[in-house]
């Protein structure tokens, strides 16, 4: 009699152990789902740095843009500081990905670039690759902006650290065409800024610069 029952208690047990064991599966897989669903896709909350000058190449004959060069050396303060507070901003980053292929370069690098068909090696005498010295005109102070318009023309290096600010101004001067029609000058003066630029930025200079 006693088995009979134990039996009796187990049949009974099983289907809500098995409902509860369902329940809980579901939930973890519906919380799994809704986390993934809900995490921020880091692709679009950050600059999509272009580090080879070959991908470089093959993106503009795939499709044209203008280019944007962030020339930086591994021991500029202000380089780090600008990666930090300027190139974290998420309307700067929606609309250099837009608008913009963006190339980070370092200017010592020691290796050969073959670039348009030219050769670029290291130069002791600006302690630079060739290729950087060509794009920002032979005046090697870090970090330099370098614009490029279509098909890689007109090199415009702009040097030193800039705020969100200055550089939304840079940014759509060139992204927007306005240089094909008004002087820079007259563009800023008439500029109404639109983008979020957040907190005024820390200008305290980087340690050891």
């Amino acid at each position: 009699m006693k088995r009979v029952l134990l039996i009796a208690v187990v049949m009974l047990s099983a289907p809500a152990l098995l409902l509860a064991d369902g329940k809980s599966k579901k939930s973890a897989a519906t919380e799994k789902g809704t986390t993934a669903a809900s995490a921020p896709d880091a692709k679009n909350n950050e600059i999509h740095w272009i580090t080879d000058l070959n991908e470089l190449q093959q993106k503009m004959a795939a499709n044209p843009k203008k280019v944007y060069f962030d020339i930086y050396t591994d021991w500029c303060g202000w380089c780090k500081k600008m990666d930090a507070s300027t190139f974290t901003n998420p309307e700067l980053i929606k609309y250099m990905n837009t608008n913009f292929y963006a190339v980070r370069l370092n200017a010592e690098r020691q290796d050969v670039i073959n670039f348009q068909g030219k050769e670029y090696k290291y130069e002791p005498q600006y302690k630079a690759n060739t290729f950087a010295v060509e794009i920002m005109h032979g005046s090697m102070s870090y970090p330099t902006s370098v614009f490029m318009v279509e098909n890689f023309q007109s090199p415009t290096p702009i040097p030193g650290y800039h705020t969100v600010k200055e550089m939304e101004l840079f940014m759509t001067y060139f992204g927007d065409n306005a240089y094909k029609h008004i002087k820079y000058d007259d563009y800023a003066k008439k500029y109404q800024y639109a983008w979020d630029h957040g907190q005024a930025p820390d200008m305290t200079p980087p340690a050891g610069h």
